[in-house]
């Protein structure tokens, strides 16, 4: 009996330092097309980074991890890098906690050609949205809170947090068409999709972190999701519209990942060919 018990014991541990190497482990690149711009654009294509779900706290996310994967985009050279929420973190099963400035100070290096736009998300609300605010503006990254903004041909809404209830919808769809464009809307929860017209065919967002602890056979813990696992990650297809949900790249509640790694999205806008549209799917 103690051998078996030490053996378990064995396991765990190893179980356990497996999913922490999953969180402090570089974040996979998944790369995705959505044909959206016209055809008569003067750009055939526009490279979007999404990321999602910082969390900068020790011991799987301080800052310098997060400036060597900023340095990471940059090679990518994206023209827009979008942020979906959740730029800090108060697990308490951290190493250690960081200020609002300095969880936001390494996303100053990011090199965008057209602009970095960014959400809150509802960890940063209840830590301090206003210092998230400001923090990131003085990084240079426009802040939407259910605004819209022109970005090169796009125009870029930004739902504010649906999981606090600080989400306008129709607001936010009101500005981006005062604006026109192209609309895509970035959003942290994907809840608020089937709300979406489907004149907004791009939408982007985290939260979920793909469940984070996604056990075989059992499935994720949670997905913090009001739809379950419906909308919970990667790339849905559905009404011709289009949703892109990140893994995110530091973890909530416990410093560890199974079943799941930290993300960033690569989405190649193309211009939209002549015919009809793909069947709809999920992928």
């Amino acid at each position: 009996m103690r051998r078996i018990a030490l053996i378990v014991i064995a396991i765990g541990l190893a179980i356990l330092a497996w999913s922490y190497q999953t969180a402090a482990s570089e974040p996979v690149i998944h790369r995705t097309e959505v044909s959206l711009l016209p055809a008569a654009a003067a750009e055939k294509e526009l490279r979007l980074l999404l990321i999602s779900d910082i969390h900068v706290a020790g011991p799987d996310m301080p800052p310098q991890r997060l400036a060597r994967i900023v340095g990471r985009m940059n090679k990518l050279r994206p023209d827009i890098v979008l942020i979906a929420g959740d730029l800090v973190s108060d697990k308490k099963l951290s190493t250690r906690k960081y200020s609002v400035d300095e969880a936001v100070a390494p996303l100053a290096a990011l090199r965008a050609r057209i602009g970095t736009f960014a959400v809150l998300g509802n960890h940063d609300h209840w830590r301090d949205a206003g210092n998230v605010r400001k923090a990131l503006k003085q990084a240079g990254i426009s802040v939407l809170d259910n605004d819209a903004v022109r970005a090169g041909p796009l125009v870029i809404g930004g739902l504010d947090d649906a999981f606090t209830n600080h989400e306008d919808v129709a607001l936010t769809l009101a500005r981006m068409k005062q604006l026109g464009g192209v609309p895509i809307l970035l959003s942290h929860s994907p809840d608020p999709f089937p709300q979406i017209p489907p004149y907004v065919r791009l939408m982007v967002a985290g939260h979920t972190h793909c469940g984070q602890i996604r056990l075989p056979l059992v499935g994720a813990v949670s997905y913090m999701s009001e739809h379950g696992e419906k909308y919970a990650c990667g790339e849905v297809r559905e009404g011709g519209k289009t949703l892109v949900v990140s893994s995110g790249l530091g973890t909530s509640i416990v410093p560890l990942r199974f079943g799941t790694r930290p993300d960033i999205w690569v989405i190649t806008l193309r211009q939209v060919a002549t015919g009809p549209d793909p069947a709809s799917q999920r992928r």
